[in-house]
């Protein structure tokens, strides 16, 4: 006859259990790295608008950090995009961010403040540049934007980066030959809906959510973007980030009629400076490989995080903790 334990008996076995699964974890990352202890504290990773996948990617993310790290209690900040966290990143308040590889570029080349401290953990999967209208538009290519009202994004994103460089291969004057609109994807779908804007750019993981979910109940066409591929590239380097690539056509089934768009592509980073500590780098460079499966079940794009083409960080050199976790995968 099994007698139960008194509800104060169960309490310290239940204790006791979790103890032990804390004393295994810890044990776990002792021996995975050498001996180091575990790292700990807050962190906050800056992602973007709440509907891009940024903001997505890094829920997913927290949730297998609290897994793999336990001790550390990971903030996310929703910002405006690539720029604004470099930004935060350098002003410290942001460990990690995630940033496009031609933002990080521009920062650069600009002299930004910090731009010289800024290192990678880990290449991420490349964002599409989307050209979305109403189905019955008779825009046709980014030239026809001419005189319209354009979403392009707020100020600091990177999707306005990228804008202003279509533009200016298209022969269009940013100030001049469009209405900008300064909004992000968070409103630009809408704005559409109500026919107060005639076109938006968005720059994003396929597929979008928010894209996504304005096909589902607004008719919309993607425009293709792949004829500016070549005046684009004569801009000089600032633009050698920039792909050709194509959408495919379950990308957005119900705006492409079955069809592939060609359009351009840039990869994302996933950012830190050089003040960050090794140990808890390394730690977040092995959960982002890790989760690769499971995150990519959930956000599509996250499929394309791969340990092979995560460490073609250009142009940023690897955070010693990143190469050490790259280096001790090497067979």
């Amino acid at each position: 006859m099994v007698t139960a334990l008194p509800r104060t008996g169960r309490r310290a076995v239940q204790a006791a259990i979790a103890a032990l699964v804390a004393l295994g974890l810890g044990l776990w990352w002792l021996l995975s790295t050498g001996g180091t202890p575990a790292p700990g504290g807050r962190v906050t990773l800056a992602t973007g608008v709440p509907t891009g996948v940024y903001a997505r990617y890094g829920e997913l993310l927290k949730q297998d950090l609290a897994h793999d790290l336990p001790d550390v209690d990971l903030r996310l900040a929703r910002t405006e995009g690539s720029i604004d966290n470099l930004r935060q990143l350098v002003a410290g308040r942001a460990e990690y961010s995630i940033a496009t590889a031609d933002a990080v570029a521009t920062y650069k080349i600009r002299g930004e403040p910090g731009a010289d401290r800024l290192r990678a953990c880990a290449r991420l999967y490349d964002d599409y540049m989307q050209l979305v209208v109403p189905k019955d538009s008779a825009v046709r290519s980014t030239k026809d934007l001419r005189r319209l009202r354009v979403g392009v994004g707020t100020d600091g994103s990177g999707v306005q980066l990228i804008t202003r460089r279509l533009l200016e291969a298209a022969g269009l004057d940013f100030a001049r030959d469009i209405e900008p609109v300064r909004v992000g994807i968070d409103r630009m779908p809408q704005l559409l809906e109500q026919h107060k804007l005639d076109a938006f750019f968005w720059s994003g993981g396929l597929p979008t959510t928010a894209v996504q979910h304005l096909t589902q109940r607004f008719p919309v066409r993607l425009v293709q973007l792949g004829d500016l591929s070549e005046a684009l590239h004569r801009q000089g380097e600032r633009t050698r980030y920039y792909r050709a690539a194509v959408m495919p056509a379950d990308a957005y089934p119900r705006a492409q009629g079955g069809q592939a768009v060609k359009t351009i592509a840039v990869a994302n980073l996933l950012v830190t400076t050089d003040r960050q500590d090794a140990a808890l780098t390394e730690g977040i460079t092995r959960t982002v490989i890790d989760s690769r499966d499971w995150i990519g079940r959930q956000v599509h794009a996250a499929q394309k995080v791969d340990l092979r083409t995560a460490v073609f960080t250009d142009p940023l050199e690897l955070h010693t903790g990143a190469r050490r976790y790259y280096v001790s995968q090497k067979p």
